[in-house]
């Protein structure tokens, strides 16, 4: 690169500030607008197929319907797990399923173990020294109260909504974290957990609307009180997760809304109205962009945790929720991962596009990072790939991923990779190796696993290079008298996941 006298007293004149908690950058007027902000918004539990623009008949979302014709919508986009807390972890860290430090929803045994530590690097921590402001709105997950792994700990500058899951299923909670403090609230939950869960009898304020709303207050305030500085909103919603105490009335929503009137039964009614609320609640943030005037340089980028639940009394087959895919959440076919991804930046994403970029939540960190102009700052060890050439129309300079790694450690285990259009799925752990073609069989009818032991051995092998051991997170032991048969084997189960039955994550 030639020497720049201009571009060199210009980066020379940057002064680094303490603000706060983290570190807060003083850039000089227009450096910032070089930068966009990065909103990353993220549902629970959202389906593949619950969008109208991933196909969706019955649930109406026209405001993401509209987002998605404004920007980049990609077909063949996957979560870092297929429940929660670990997906969350390969999102925030870089690092798949076989390397990263939280591979698994702990429960209430050993809370440690789904939290970040200090070493952890996050998407906030990245941006943050690259001189971003960052707040999380939402659930967490990745780390409890009084550890290192709570967001105000792990680069963020404001913290509003849920640290631990469990507490997260109650949509009318007692409390909700502000930073590290607790915040009462109107709401009732007797007999409440050490984690907040349980069910309100007295239903006041539900946590969606706080969320959305604190969201929205905090980007105005940034926007009015440091215009100069970028910023990153991670908006980690809720819906549509069950209050899994409720059991078989979990779908807990303030009203009906459009579904009032639905010759539905009534978890499908709120199911399907949860959803078109927080669609209605992207289209209030995008409006509120807009109205900043900082639409034309912000980052909005959509997706969810995992795949559809079968939880709270909701049927994900009523609707589709997995779209033309086979198999929900806690299942390592393409229902469990494979996700709704769309991002739009005016301007730089080209609009109306749809793309087939194989891409990971670990993608996040550096393609961000890229953003930011701080790719240089990226910890080591990641897995991820910048998907900056993708999303600015530049397919040609894109880096591929030799594989994508997944593991999960409940229900027997299982791991699964997809390499090209070949995907390799080993559900449960103890048991042979399905192979799918995902160009011609996207929902993973066909095991052709006999017909190319080659592509077989060759994806085993990348499977078990990609597995690092962990002390917390293991692969059970071959049981006695293992035969090997997968309980999601059986061809045209959409939705029956491996060892399906009740759960509390």
């Amino acid at each position: 690169m030639r020497w720049d006298p201009i571009r060199a007293a210009r980066w020379l004149s940057v002064v680094m500030v303490t603000w706060g908690a983290g570190l807060c950058w003083a850039a000089p007027a227009g450096l910032a607008a070089e930068r966009p902000n990065i909103v990353f918004i993220l549902a629970d539990d959202l389906g593949y197929g619950d969008l109208g623009c991933y196909g969706q008949q019955q649930i109406l979302t026209p405001h993401i319907d509209k987002f998605a014709k404004q920007g980049m919508r990609f077909t063949d986009f996957y979560a870092g797990c297929t429940v929660c807390a670990p997906s969350r972890c390969v999102l925030m860290t870089g690092k798949h399923m076989g390397h990263c430090w939280v591979r698994g929803n702990a429960g209430q045994g050993n809370r440690l173990i789904q939290c970040l530590r200090d070493e952890d690097v996050t998407v906030a921590e990245v941006l943050r020294k690259a001189g971003y402001a960052t707040a999380l709105c939402g659930k967490w997950g990745l780390g409890e109260e009084g550890t290192a792994g709570v967001p105000t700990r792990q680069g963020f500058d404001h913290f509003f909504g849920y640290l631990n899951q469990h507490h997260a299923h109650n949509y009318y909670p007692a409390y909700l974290f502000r930073g590290e403090e607790r915040v009462p609230l109107k709401n009732v939950v007797p007999g409440e957990g050490d984690f907040g869960s349980g069910v309100a009898t007295e239903k006041v304020e539900y946590s969606h609307d706080l969320i959305a709303a604190d969201a929205m207050g905090w980007v105005e305030r940034q926007v009015a009180e440091r215009k100069d500085q970028p910023f990153f909103l991670y908006l980690a919603l809720t819906i549509p997760h069950a209050n899994n105490e409720g059991r078989q009335d979990g779908m807990e929503v303030p009203d009906l809304g459009a579904y009032a009137d639905k010759d539905w039964p009534p978890n499908q009614k709120q199911h399907a109205a949860m959803i078109s609320r927080m669609d209605a609640d992207i289209g209030r943030l995008l409006a509120l962009l807009e109205k900043l005037e900082i639409d034309d340089n912000t980052l909005v980028v959509f997706s969810s945790d995992n795949g559809p639940h079968r939880e709270g009394g909701n049927d994900p087959d009523f609707n589709d929720s997995n779209g033309p895919l086979r198999g929900i959440k806690r299942d390592l076919t393409e229902g469990g991962i494979r996700v709704p991804f769309i991002a739009r930046w005016p301007g730089k994403i080209p609009a109306g596009q749809t793309s087939g970029q194989l891409g990971t939540f670990a993608d996040m960190l550096p393609t961000v990072a890229e953003l930011a102009g701080n790719d240089q700052g990226l910890p080591a060890g990641i897995d991820g790939l910048s998907i900056v050439p993708t999303l600015l129309g530049k397919a040609e300079e894109q880096k591929q991923h030799d594989y994508l790694y997944w593991a999960f450690y409940e229900r027997g285990g299982a791991q699964a990779a997809r390499m090209g259009n070949w995907k390799a799925v080993q559900q449960p752990y103890h048991s042979p190796v399905r192979l799918y073609d995902l160009s011609q069989d996207i929902g993973e009818e066909r095991d052709l696993a006999a017909e190319h032991p080659q592509v077989v051995a060759q994806l085993t092998a990348a499977m078990q290079a990609a597995y690092e051991p962990s002390e917390n997170w293991k692969f059970p032991e071959r049981p006695m008298g293992q035969n090997g048969q997968s309980a999601n084997k059986k061809a045209g189960a959409k939705t029956k996941a491996a060892g399906q039955g009740p759960t509390k994550n």
